[in-house]
């Protein structure tokens, strides 16, 4: 199997962007991995948030293929601890499904169609972060996920 996130628009905060490319040479040792950048959309400040959403779902579709496992990060999904995750990372592994795509979507969240073609959604916290804040702290959850299923010390119970 093979995980792909899938965000909007790059990295502006230097600290943001050594963290992500801490755990981006961590996770590849335990499973395939990419990160895929959308570029930001020009002049979505005369655009309204239901119109930008929509620009954004228009970039989004047509990175996936149909056999995709869509997975929105959304503050309304599933809501595990990190050992669940793992867990459910594992499940995924064992279906058979050839890629599971993790979507942070911008400012703004997510368009209808992409709600409509995702497979589920995920939770990191019932707090709000910044789009670009998720990033890191997923990439530390999947590292996290990745150690606990082939029982490193990482993680701590």
């Amino acid at each position: 199997m093979k995980i792909c996130l899938l965000v909007i628009g790059k990295t502006d905060e230097e600290y943001l962007q050594k963290g992500i490319e801490l755990f981006m040479k961590r996770i590849p040792h335990y499973i395939s991995f990419e990160m895929k950048v959308i570029p930001d959309l020009k002049n979505s400040k005369n655009l309204s948030e239901e119109q930008q959403k929509a620009k954004e779902g228009e970039l989004i579709l047509p990175q996936l293929i149909p056999s995709d496992d869509l997975l929105l990060l959304d503050e309304q999904g599933l809501e595990t601890s990190s050992v669940e995750f793992a867990r459910f990372l594992e499940k995924k592994m064992i279906s058979g499904i050839k890629r599971v795509v993790f979507l942070i979507g911008g400012p703004y969240g997510f368009s209808e169609s992409i709600y409509a073609r995702a497979n589920g959604k995920v939770s990191l916290s019932k707090m709000t972060f910044s789009h670009q804040m998720v990033r890191l702290i997923f990439l530390e959850q999947l590292y996290r996920a990745m150690t606990i299923l082939k029982g490193e010390p990482y993680h701590h119970q």
